[in-house]
């Protein structure tokens, strides 16, 4: 099961540090993502990081959020600076089981996820 907290209000330029909690299973197994949908949007893929700590980005927040994992706490982490409005959505985190090597962007192959966390940018 995942958790995802630490979303809220926030001006546009600011910073937000979202959390995302695993219990059960071997979470240092796990290849972890987030997601993002905004209202009358597709979810989209915002970030990711692999079993060996490597994190991959989507074009829209390289540069500003950054990913980080604690496998003995068993956490996630999106850190998320340079706010922009259209940063505005819901976030969920998500896990799938993968090898070393491997590196997921779709929705569609992630088997577990989190209830999502609003976070609102204004301008």
């Amino acid at each position: 099961q995942l958790q995802a907290y630490g979303g809220g209000p926030v001006q546009a330029g600011g910073s937000l540090r979202l959390s995302c909690a695993a219990s059960g299973g071997t979470f240092s197994r796990l290849f972890m993502g987030w997601f993002r949908q905004a209202p009358g949007k597709e979810r989209e893929f915002v970030a990711a990081i692999s079993r060996s700590g490597s994190g991959y980005y989507a074009d829209s927040v390289k540069g500003r959020f950054t990913i980080s994992r604690d496998n003995a706490k068993k956490l996630v982490y999106l850190q998320m600076d340079s706010l922009k409005p259209e940063d505005t959505a819901v976030y969920y985190c998500a896990a799938k089981p993968a090898i070393l090597t491997a590196i997921y962007y779709s929705p569609s192959d992630y088997g577990s996820w989190g209830q999502g966390t609003l976070v609102t940018v204004s301008s």
